[in-house]
């Protein structure tokens, strides 16, 4: 069911809204990142975005990582599993007007597990809520136990953020990049952000910590028949020790277990240290 794109109450902000769509919509091929750029940037100024999804901005890098993955305001764009939205509410202005997106969530009545369920509903309240932002969603409902799905090769773009370990503790990854896979074009790019561990971490402390190997994720990739394209410093955080006694959700936004006091010293480090890798299908 189709969900929409961008309300901004500030006149100014909707006059350069419009101009901008204007231009782009005689403009397809979008060829220019500093054009690129400046689009998205208005998208993160949205009035229908929060002062603490604002917040996480400067530690998630939106511009410059879809700038890196080469995705532009008419592009086909899949986003995987976005949990509360922190994407979707770039994304979804981004391509209402002469792109597409569509999210793939989990459906809540195949499974039993709650946070999943509660998920399933935040994510659709968000988009129901606010029609004038996200009536141009749709939505594809996958088996959180058996994650396969097909969009026919019609992506332009697969995007993940930050959910690698989430399928590699259920032992979905496999299913999950073969799915990736099936729903590009060829020449598609798959881009995909995650907590990165240090080499050699052994697959059980990956899970437990939520940090993933560079090494297993392009393994992942490439068995599933990508080929790895390229890497970004975009997210690196040389601040993130990775030691954790939570493991990832130690850092900001979750801070799992702490003190308040604990919770200051380590809101110092930011959020987690991220890998940043595009896969091309062939």
């Amino acid at each position: 069911m189709p969900y929409t794109t961008m309300l901004i109450k500030n006149n100014i902000i909707n006059t350069i809204l419009l101009i901008s769509l204007v231009f782009f919509s005689c403009n397809p091929s979008y060829s220019d990142d500093v054009q690129n750029k400046e689009v998205l940037e208005r998208s993160l100024q949205g009035s229908h975005r929060s002062e603490a999804n604002r917040l996480r901005d400067k530690y998630r890098h939106p511009v410059e990582t879809l700038t890196f993955f080469g995705v532009k305001p008419n592009s086909n764009v899949v986003e995987i599993t976005p949990g509360r939205g922190w994407y979707s509410e770039i994304l979804a202005p981004l391509l209402r007007s002469n792109g597409e997106f569509t999210a793939i969530i989990y459906d809540a009545d195949l499974t039993n597990n709650a946070y999943l369920k509660k998920l399933n509903g935040f994510y659709k309240t968000k988009l129901g809520d606010n029609p004038e932002i996200y009536s141009n969603v749709r939505l594809e409902e996958i088996n959180h136990k058996s994650p396969i799905f097909d969009l026919d090769s019609s992506a332009d773009f697969v995007l993940t953020f930050r959910n690698v370990h989430n399928w590699a503790k259920s032992g979905t990854t496999d299913e999950m990049f073969r799915s990736f896979y099936k729903s590009l074009k060829t020449g598609g790019v798959l881009g995909v952000v995650e907590h990165r561990a240090r080499s050699g971490t052994p697959l059980s402390q990956q899970i437990k910590s939520g940090y993933m190997t560079e090494e297993f994720v392009i393994k992942t990739a490439e068995k599933a028949g990508f080929v790895f394209s390229a890497g970004s410093n975009i997210n690196n955080n040389s601040l993130d020790s990775k030691d954790h006694k939570k493991g990832v959700w130690t850092l900001l936004p979750v801070q799992r277990g702490l003190s308040d006091k604990e919770k200051i010293v380590y809101a110092k480090i930011g959020e987690s240290d991220r890998m940043t890798l595009k896969f091309v299908k062939p």
